[in-house]
């Protein structure tokens, strides 16, 4: 074992959890650290052609903090200097090397090359299916646009080609568009789609349902919805537009109606929390990287803070 530095000495004598240490310690209870390794292994450098590598595990959490911080790779690098609870949860020391900002840059480009990003996502959505609680009878579906950056003043001269401008109300906006849907029951994220701002919200509405719900909830972006499904079976909870109840004569039938849509919208509130902590939590009010494909898991079931509580049956520690 390595001598650990004054630094990481002084760090781990500390009363005080922060929050982020509670976060990686959720993490590292409830990231599939075996299976991701083995996936990855076959596709990893090794010793002996060129510059030695770094443990593959250590990289493989750096890339994961990136992600889960929305950090830049010179600001990732920069972080392992100064954060201490960065580094021991990539299992590093200020005694040894440091990854520099184009080793964390390489990796997510071997990631990508190899196309693992998808393969790691199914790895651990399919190791939380198996820990966590089955998903319910209920599905609810929304969409919220992330920016990406507009200006041309770049080597290219151009925009992000996967990207698009879309109106909403009076705004326009630059950007992609995330898709999901939620678990009714408890919150959790099941489903993810990714497509530029301009596509409909509806237009995804048959990728994101699981295929064993029995009715969904939507807001009125998702006029139509059923006729897109290839089932009968569904029952439909999709939001008036309030201009529609507006017109309406004031009595018992708008009334009526008005509780309805509170209900609904009482359920559907749950598909809110996810765009919260993918904007605030992990920073991503505008994208990081170019193209859809941006990261391994930001939207997966992994992250705790996608739910509305805690899950029955799972251990207070794990996310």
């Amino acid at each position: 074992m390595s001598q650990i530095s004054f630094a990481d000495a002084e760090y781990a004598g500390k009363r005080k959890k922060t929050r982020r240490e509670v976060f990686l310690e959720e993490m590292e209870l409830v990231v599939p650290w075996k299976a991701l390794l083995k996936l990855i292994e076959p596709h990893y450098p090794v010793a002996g052609r060129g510059r030695r590598p770094y443990p593959m595990e250590a990289i493989l959490r750096v890339h994961l903090m990136q992600n889960w911080f929305a950090l830049r790779d010179p600001a990732m690098e920069e972080a392992l200097y100064e954060i201490a609870s960065l580094r021991t949860f990539a299992r590093l020391s200020l005694t040894q090397a440091i990854p520099d900002e184009t080793t964390i840059l390489n990796f997510r480009h071997l990631l990508e090359d190899n196309d693992l990003n998808e393969d790691i996502v199914k790895l651990v959505n399919a190791h939380l299916a198996r820990k966590g609680p089955p998903l319910k009878l209920g599905s609810i579906v929304d969409a919220t646009i992330i920016a990406a950056p507009s200006s041309t003043k770049n080597s290219s001269g151009k925009r992000d080609p996967e990207m698009h401008q879309t109106q909403k109300g009076n705004q326009w906006h630059f950007g992609m568009k995330a898709h999901i849907a939620v678990d009714a029951d408890s919150g959790l994220v099941h489903t993810v789609t990714t497509t530029a701002a301009n596509e409909s919200d509806v237009g995804q509405i048959a990728d994101l349902l699981h295929g064993k719900e029995e009715q969904v909830w939507a807001d009125s972006g998702y006029p139509g919805a059923a006729k897109r499904v290839a089932r009968d079976d569904l029952q439909w909870h999709i939001a008036c537009r309030p201009s529609d109840i507006a017109k309406l004569p004031d009595g018992r039938a708008k009334e009526r109606i008005q509780k309805q849509e509170h209900r609904k919208a009482s359920v559907r509130a749950k598909v809110e929390h996810p765009f919260r902590v993918i904007k605030r939590q992990f920073g991503l009010p505008k994208v990081k990287f170019k193209g859809l494909a941006k990261c391994c898991f930001p939207y997966s079931r992994c992250r705790r803070s996608f739910m509305s509580g805690w899950p029955p049956g799972w251990p207070r520690d794990p996310g």
